[in-house]
């Protein structure tokens, strides 16, 4: 007999519950484990049968789940709910057997939401295409100098269903959403929610931009006291007009200019708040300087005003704003300095994977060499390239899609010089950075920005921003 679960909590009778976790990554496996632990008959599936998978499955068969591997299309006969991994697109077939056999479909995040207990903490909602790592750090950090007991979780981090089940418990929790994170999430009700911004990105995932930015919409679904919006995205703001949220929430906008009632923005290089403030049509409240942002540059000022717009929501003091952000430490490779060579700058933002996001690292310096290139994700560069030439001392150019930036250049930036690096060794990143100082003059700034993936030549953007600064630090000690 089916089990009717769309009630089900963590006091539920989760004996009776037939679930098939699909995916056995970080998330797969922390949601299979905690339901062995809750009482459930859990069957995990996954396509893939390599060491590290072989390894997990053995610690969930210990624990009592069964385990198929090789096979992560088929749906069992005998389920109740599919609980899906966000590397699975919407379209796999094992979802789309669930829904035409009327099987419930969770992700991640309606899993926790579901079992997080009672008088759980709050959930404070941070996505976007760019920034949304920055910024659910930057709330963590903000979040501790309040003296709340928080932690970064869902994307990053600890898995969101572990830290739900912690028995020491939380006050709050910053989440970190990623758009395949999304598509199934019901019954969560965020306290409050931002999505920083929206541009083409995982459309291999959902299959169109559309159904990409439609997913990122749905962060606000159920939000209860704030939906905060960047009033430059104007995407993000028709998210929120659009969203079902609990009656009541409020709509608040960040900007980078003095900020109008129901607004967190800067006015004289102060972050200021003038949404959760009472006498808001009158005053503003300083929550901290521009430069206790770190590292300072003006998207990065967005992030930080997203951060304190979602802790001001929780009630967080000014005070800890200021305190929060000037202790943030930032995670690796997102714009961060790493040598000065003759007067160059070399700044390492390999995480900028794709092209919104390098555009925005861009924008961020007056005259830069740049150095792109990766596996390109189908994107094109014409936008970027218009929008930045006049920053562009030259180009160094690696990687399987090398020659869709260098075309964006020649039709948009004809007189910026462009050097090829076509090695995919371990030492090309050498030449890379040997060809781009060549390039640059005193006062400008070596800017590895490379708009799309590194899986061409390395493990990930960790490793290839690794390789971009130990190649600096070869080329400083010359």
């Amino acid at each position: 007999m089916t089990v009717d679960v769309s009630g089900y909590a963590r006091g539920s009778d989760w004996s009776r519950v037939r679930a098939v976790v699909a995916g056995i990554g970080v998330a797969g496996f922390a949601c299979a484990d905690q339901l062995v632990h809750l009482g459930a008959r859990v069957t995990v599936v996954d396509e893939a049968d390599g060491p590290g998978h072989r390894e997990r499955a053995d610690v969930l068969e210990v624990v009592g789940a069964v385990v198929r591997l090789g096979d992560g299309d088929t749906l069992p006969e005998d389920v109740d709910v599919l609980v899906v991994s966000p590397g699975l697109p919407p379209s796999a077939p094992i979802i789309r057997a669930a829904q035409a056999r009327g099987v419930p479909v969770w992700g991640e995040l309606e899993l926790a939401w579901r079992i997080r207990g009672e008088d759980a903490a709050p959930w404070l909602f941070v996505t976007g295409t760019n920034g949304k790592t920055t910024t659910t750090l930057m709330l963590a950090s903000i979040l501790r100098a309040a003296g709340l007991r928080t932690a970064a979780v869902g994307n990053i981090g600890t898995s969101l269903v572990d830290a739900v089940m912690d028995p020491a418990g939380f006050d709050v929790l910053a989440v970190e959403v990623g758009a395949p994170q999304l598509p199934f999430v019901e019954s969560a009700s965020p306290l409050a929610a931002v999505c920083l911004n929206v541009a083409p990105d995982h459309v291999d995932h959902f299959g169109s931009y559309e159904d990409y930015a439609a997913a990122k919409a749905r962060v606000y679904h159920h939000t209860q006291l704030a939906a905060v919006f960047d009033a430059a995205e104007e995407e993000t703001l028709r998210m929120v007009e659009a969203a079902d949220v609990v009656e009541g929430c409020r709509a608040i906008s960040i900007t980078l200019g003095v900020p109008g009632p129901s607004e967190l923005g800067v006015v004289d290089d102060l972050l200021v708040d003038r949404a959760f403030i009472e006498n808001r049509h009158d005053s503003a409240l300083e929550l901290a300087s521009v430069h206790d942002v770190r590292p300072f540059a003006p998207h990065n000022v967005t992030n930080a005003l997203a951060a304190a717009a979602l802790a001001r929501a929780a009630g967080v003091p000014a005070s800890a704003v200021r305190e929060g952000l000037r202790t943030f430490e930032p995670a690796g490779h997102r714009i961060a300095d790493v040598g000065e060579v003759a007067g160059v700058r070399f700044v390492d933002d390999s995480k900028a994977t794709n092209g919104h996001a390098a555009q925005t690292s861009l924008l961020a310096y007056e005259s830069v060499v740049w150095i792109a290139g990766g596996m390109a994700k189908g994107q094109q560069f014409d936008e970027l390239v218009a929008r930045t030439r006049d920053r562009l001392r030259g180009a160094v150019l690696l990687g399987v899609d090398r020659a869709v930036v260098r075309d964006a250049l020649a039709r948009h930036a004809p007189d910026v010089p462009v050097v090829e690096v076509d090695r995919t060794d371990t030492g090309a990143m050498d030449e890379v950075v040997e060809a781009a100082a060549a390039l640059a003059l005193p006062g400008d700034t070596v800017l590895l920005a490379p708009g799309c993936a590194s899986w061409d030549m390395y493990r990930d953007y960790a490793q290839r921003g690794e390789a971009f600064a130990a190649a600096v630090a070869r080329l400083e000690a010359r």
